[in-house]
């Protein structure tokens, strides 16, 4: 499915900040990028308590709006409210669509229930089973030439976001991700000494 080798994809892999609402595949491949990487991502004892919404059109737009609605509430000054807005007019709402990712909070307390001595490992495995789902799919987009980023509303927008689209109480949004077609260059990267961050032993 990758158009790039899997190092390409993971090497080229970065936060993008100028995007378009053009996209170079279909939405139809994009649901079914989500659909594969959503089902093979792994997670502690298997318990797929990870879940992705996809909003495309319309309801991309909306993801956006509510953003701008609770930071203008809490802005210090009109100045600082439209410096917010003007960036997540163009990083964010910009965009073809946006993945809302959550954790399905049901799976975890049948989990805490079922093996009390691992009760408060199971959130923290959560969040794992939810970050491997969103490094894979912004690997998958990028791949097929899609720029993304991740951003963290959560809190400010999830009763918004629940209400909206009648989305599960049980599930605890994490993280947002926008993306559309690539429209400027990434920022510089910069990268530690691979030997203070890799130990090997022989």
């Amino acid at each position: 499915m990758l158009k790039k080798s899997l190092k390409d994809a993971i090497q080229d892999r970065r936060s993008y900040y100028q995007i378009g609402d053009s996209s170079p595949i279909s939405d139809e491949k994009i649901q079914s990028i989500i659909e594969f990487t959503v089902r093979h991502s792994p997670s502690a004892f298997n318990s797929q308590s990870a879940r992705v919404v996809l909003l495309l059109g319309d309801n991309h737009l909306k993801i956006w709006g509510f953003v701008k609605d609770e930071l203008k509430k809490i802005s210090k000054s009109e100045e600082a409210f439209k410096a917010s807005e003007e960036k997540i007019n163009r990083s964010f709402l910009a965009g073809h669509g946006t993945l809302l990712f959550f954790e399905d909070q049901s799976v975890v307390k049948n989990l805490q229930a079922q093996f009390p001595s691992y009760k408060d490992n199971f959130p923290v495995w959560g969040e794992h089973s939810s970050a491997i789902n969103q490094v894979l799919a912004w690997i998958a987009l990028e791949s097929e030439g899609l720029g993304a980023s991740l951003q963290h509303y959560n809190l400010l927008i999830d009763k918004s976001v629940h209400q909206e689209w009648n989305i599960n109480p049980e599930w605890k949004l994490v993280a947002q991700m926008p993306f559309g077609e690539i429209e400027g260059e990434p920022q510089e990267k910069s990268f530690e000494a691979i030997g203070n961050r890799v130990l090997v032993f022989k």
